[in-house]
């Protein structure tokens, strides 16, 4: 089972809320993350203890670079951010590199997987 981290202070509140259905990650990552995967979505500090929050399945996945970015998945990455710089600042902060429009990065959709209960069980 693969999971998409999220760190807490950041992202937890808008992941409960489904107000973000997509992530940005740095580089290619088409070889992990692809279509039609069912992941854990979590939440909690890397390397450090995590709390699942949901499934999900990963509705599509796209590599390209800062500067193909959409309004549409900069907004369903973070509804605060608005332009490609807001997204450059994001990543240049979780990843603590300098980010430029040219860095290649993975854009991950994904929609949250309710679990089914039966009313006779």
């Amino acid at each position: 089972m693969f999971a998409l981290n999220f760190y807490s202070e950041l992202y937890e509140d808008v992941l409960r809320r489904d107000r973000k259905t997509v992530t940005i990650r740095l580089g290619d990552k088409s070889d992990k993350y692809q279509t039609g995967m069912i992941v854990w979505v979590t939440v909690g500090p890397r390397f450090g203890r995590r709390q699942k929050l949901f499934s999900a399945i990963l509705d599509r996945v796209e590599v390209k670079t800062v500067e193909e970015l959409t309004p549409r998945e900069i907004e369903k990455e973070n509804p605060e951010l608005r332009s490609q710089d807001d997204v450059i600042a994001l990543l240049s902060r979780i990843y603590t590199e300098f980010i430029t429009p040219h860095h290649q990065i993975t854009v991950i959709h994904f929609s949250r997987v309710d679990e089914f209960t039966s009313p006779f069980s």
